[in-house]
C-alpha cells in the first residue's frame, strides 16, 4: 500500500501538469506543490508554502488578481469543480497563460481543500493577441451563411453589424438582427439582387475565394460599399457553407464617385456645348457649363427655381417653331415621364439662338445622375457648310478625345476615322466586346491603322450603320454587355467632316444604360409563327419565311427549335455552331454577336415573345409557335405522317434527332 502510494504522490509531482493543493479557510494558503508546478513557475516548494499567508496570489498577476479572488470565492460556495484563465509572473519576470481547473470539497472539519491542475495556454493566448491586433487594426466584417436558395446567415460577428448599423434590440421593438439572418437578401438593395444571387453561382462552382465590390443596404436605409472574398467551404459538421470577409470602402468609393463625377463632367463639355443640373429633389436648375457663354451667366452661380428659369431660356432663345415642343419635353421631365423603365435616355432637336445671336440647330439629351439629379446636355449641330466651325470642332477634338476617353472605367470608346482607316485611342472592356476584339487586341491596334471595313466587320453592327453615324454625326447601337450577359446601348457622338475628308474624324460612344431597342409599331403583335424541321430548316411568319440575313443566326435558331424549349448554354451553342473550335473568348464574342442578331432579327418580325434568354442561356418558347416536329411527337393522328424521313438537311448536327425519329418509326 506505501508503495502504491507512493507511486501516486509520483504521479500527482511530475505527470499532472502544474497540481497544487489549497487549504480555503482564512488565510487561502497553499498545502501542497507538486515538482512540476515548480518547474513551470521557477520557484521553489519552500517559497511557496505558509500557512500564514497566500503566497500563491502574489504570483497571480496584479491585472487578474480581482478575477482570481473571484474565483476562490466561488470555490468556496460548494463542492463543484471551476475554471479560470489568468497570469502568472514567473520567478524570472516572465508572464505565465494558465487555464485552472480547480475541484473543491469539503473536508470533515468544514473547511473547503481545492485541488488544482493548472494548463499552460501562453502560446494560444499569444496568438490570440495577435489576432486581436489584426482585428483592431484591420477592421473586417466576417459572416457565414448556408449554401441553399435562399441563404441563411449562421454567423456574423460584430464589426459586420457595425457594418450593417444594426440598433441594439429592446424589449418589444423588431430584432434587425434575426430578419437579416433568416434572410441575406435583406441587406441586398433590389436592383442588384439578380447579380448578388449570380455571383453566390460562381463561388458555389469555383475551387477558390472570389473578390469584389458589393453594394449592401444598411438598417438605417443608407448604403454602404464593401470589398470582401466569398469562398465555399465545409463547417464542423460537414455541410457546404459560404464565408465572408469584407472590408467597409463607404468612404473610399464616395471619394472615387466624385472624382468620377468631375473628370465625366468635363469629359462631357468636350462634347457639349452647354449643361444644365436638374435636381427634381430641390426643384432646382443651375447653369455647369456653358462654353463661356454671357448667355446664361445668371444660371453659373445660384440655382433658380427649374420651371421658371427653364420658360425663361425657351421664352428667350428657342424658335418659336419648336418653343411648345421643348415646353413639352421638359414638362415630361418635371413630371418624371422621360424616364420610365427600360427607356433610353431622352433627347430632342430644335433650333435656338446661339451666343452669336444666329439661329442654329441643337441636339439636347438628358443624362441621369442618381434618382434625383439629371444633367441637360446640349450640342449644336453644325451645318456642313460652316467649314470653320468643322475645322474647330475637329482640331479641338483630336486634340482632347483621346485624354477625356482614359477618365473612364466603363462602356467607352474613342476613336479616329479617316475615309478608308480606323485608328482606336481607346476603350474599355465593354466596349472591345461590342466591337468584337479582346481588349489585347484593341491595345495593339491603337500603334496602327485598320481598314474600316476590317473594323467593322467585327462588330456588332453592319456597315451601312456605320455609315449613317458618319453622315448624322450621332447614332446609337446594341450590343451585349460582357459581364451581364444583358443587351445594352450605346451612343456615338461623332465629328463632322472637314471640307476635302483629308482630316481625320473623331468617334466617341458611352453607355445608354436601361436602354431598349425601339420597337417597329408598324408590325404586327405576336403573329402566327410556323416552324420547319422536317426537311430544310426555315421559320414563317404567317405565310412570309424569315430572310435571315445571318447564316449562324439562323442555325442558333434551329437548335433551340431541335432543344424544343430546353434552355441552351453559350457553351453548348458553340460546340454546334463551330464544331471545331474551343469555347474561349473569341469564339464566345462571335456567338454574342450571332445571338443579338438573332435577337434583333425576331424582333423585326414582331416575334420577340418565341425565345427567352436567361443569364446568357436560351431557348424557344414552344406554346408560341407551331412546328411540324412538335405536331409530330404529339401522337395525334392527324399529324402521323409528317416525317418522310429527313430532318434539318442544312445542318449535320441535325443527325442526333433523326436518328431518334427514324428509330421511332422503323
Amino acid at each position: 500500500m506505501e508503495n502504491k502510494l507512493e507511486h501516486v504522490e509520483d504521479i500527482l509531482s511530475r505527470s499532472i501538469s502544474g497540481f497544487h493543493a489549497y487549504r480555503l479557510d482564512e488565510p487561502v494558503h497553499l498545502q501542497y506543490v507538486s515538482r512540476n508546478f515548480c518547474e513551470m513557475t521557477g520557484y521553489k516548494q519552500t517559497e511557496l508554502l505558509s500557512e500564514r499567508e497566500d503566497l500563491y496570489r502574489s504570483l497571480v498577476h496584479p491585472a487578474d488578481r480581482d478575477v482570481y479572488g473571484k474565483f476562490i470565492e466561488n470555490l468556496i460556495s460548494k463542492e463543484q469543480t471551476l475554471t479560470c484563465e489568468y497570469r502568472l509572473i514567473k520567478k524570472n519576470g516572465g508572464v505565465l497563460y494558465v487555464s485552472d481547473a480547480v475541484t473543491s470539497r469539503k473536508l470533515e472539519d468544514g473547511v473547503y481543500a481545492g485541488y488544482s491542475v493548472l494548463t499552460d495556454i501562453t502560446e494560444a493566448k499569444k496568438e490570440d493577441t495577435n489576432l486581436q491586433f489584426l482585428k483592431e487594426t484591420i477592421p473586417c466584417g466576417f459572416m457565414r451563411c448556408t449554401c441553399g436558395k435562399q441563404p441563411r446567415i449562421t454567423y456574423i460577428n460584430k464589426q459586420m453589424m457595425d457594418f450593417l448599423r444594426l440598433p441594439q434590440t429592446r424589449d418589444g421593438e423588431l430584432d434587425y438582427l434575426d430578419l437579416y439572418k433568416e434572410n441575406i437578401y435583406m441587406m441586398i438593395p433590389m436592383e442588384e439582387r439578380g447579380r448578388f444571387a449570380r455571383y453566390l453561382e460562381r463561388v458555389y462552382a469555383a475551387a477558390a475565394p472570389i473578390a469584389g465590390e458589393l453594394e449592401l443596404l444598411r438598417c438605417d436605409g443608407t448604403r454602404a460599399y464593401m470589398f470582401g472574398w466569398v469562398t465555399k467551404c465545409s463547417n464542423e459538421q460537414g455541410e457546404e457553407e459560404f464565408q465572408c470577409v469584407c472590408m467597409d470602402i463607404t468612404e473610399r468609393h464616395h471619394v472615387k464617385k466624385a472624382d468620377e463625377e468631375k473628370r465625366y463632367l468635363k469629359a462631357l463639355t468636350d462634347i457639349y456645348d452647354k449643361i444644365f443640373a436638374y435636381d427634381l429633389g430641390k426643384n432646382t436648375v443651375k447653369c455647369l457649363y456653358s462654353n463661356n457663354s454671357p448667355m446664361f451667366k445668371w444660371l453659373e452661380d445660384v440655382p433658380m427655381q427649374m420651371e421658371d428659369a427653364t420658360e425663361r431660356w425657351i421664352a428667350g432663345t428657342v424658335d418659336a417653331k419648336d418653343g411648345d415642343r421643348v415646353r413639352q419635353f421638359f414638362q415630361d421631365f418635371f413630371q418624371k415621364k422621360l424616364f420610365e423603365a427600360d427607356d433610353k435616355p431622352p433627347q430632342i432637336t430644335y433650333k435656338s439662338q446661339s451666343s452669336s445671336g444666329d439661329m442654329k440647330q441643337y441636339s439636347g439629351i438628358f443624362l441621369k445622375m442618381d434618382e434625383f439629379v439629371s444633367l441637360y446636355c446640349c450640342r449644336c449641330v453644325p451645318d456642313m457648310k460652316d467649314t470653320a466651325a468643322l475645322r474647330d470642332e475637329n482640331a479641338f477634338l483630336k486634340e482632347n478625345v483621346q485624354e477625356l476617353a482614359t477618365h473612364f472605367t466603363d462602356g467607352v470608346a474613342a476613336f479616329a476615322v479617316t475615309e478608308k482607316y480606323v485608328s482606336p485611342l481607346y476603350a474599355s472592356d465593354n466596349i472591345c466586346e461590342f466591337f468584337g476584339f479582346a481588349k489585347e487586341e484593341w491595345l495593339s491596334m491603337v500603334k496602327r491603322e485598320t481598314p474600316i471595313k476590317e473594323f467593322i466587320a467585327c462588330s456588332h453592327t453592319d456597315f451601312e450603320d456605320f455609315e449613317k453615324l458618319l453622315r448624322a454625326g450621332e447614332s446609337e447601337f446594341t450590343y451585349i454587355d460582357l459581364k451581364s450577359g444583358n443587351e445594352r446601348r450605346v451612343k456615338a457622338v461623332c465629328s463632322q467632316k472637314s471640307p476635302g475628308g483629308s482630316a481625320p474624324r473623331y468617334v466617341m460612344l458611352y453607355h445608354m444604360d436601361g436602354a431598349q431597342p425601339q420597337k417597329d409599331e408598324s408590325r404586327p403583335t405576336n403573329p402566327a409563327v410556323f416552324i420547319r424541321m422536317f426537311g430544310y430548316f426555315d421559320v414563317f411568319v404567317g405565310e412570309k419565311p424569315i430572310a435571315f440575313r445571318n447564316k449562324k443566326a439562323k442555325e442558333l435558331f434551329a437548335l433551340l427549335a431541335d432543344r424544343r424549349g430546353g434552355y441552351v448554354t453559350s457553351e453548348e451553342a458553340i460546340s454546334f455552331l463551330w464544331e471545331d473550335e474551343p469555347v474561349n473568348p473569341v469564339t464566345l464574342s462571335r456567338y454574342r454577336k450571332v445571338a443579338l442578331r438573332l435577337k434583333n432579327t425576331l424582333a423585326e418580325y414582331g416575334i420577340s415573345d418565341v425565345m427567352e434568354t436567361v443569364d446568357g442561356k436560351r431557348r424557344i418558347v414552344a406554346e408560341n409557335v407551331q412546328c411540324d416536329l412538335y405536331n409530330y411527337l404529339s401522337g395525334e393522328e392527324a399529324y402521323a405522317q409528317l416525317f418522310k424521313g429527313s430532318y434539318l438537311n442544312n445542318y449535320s448536327w441535325g443527325e442526333n434527332t433523326l436518328a431518334e425519329l427514324t428509330g421511332d418509326i422503323l
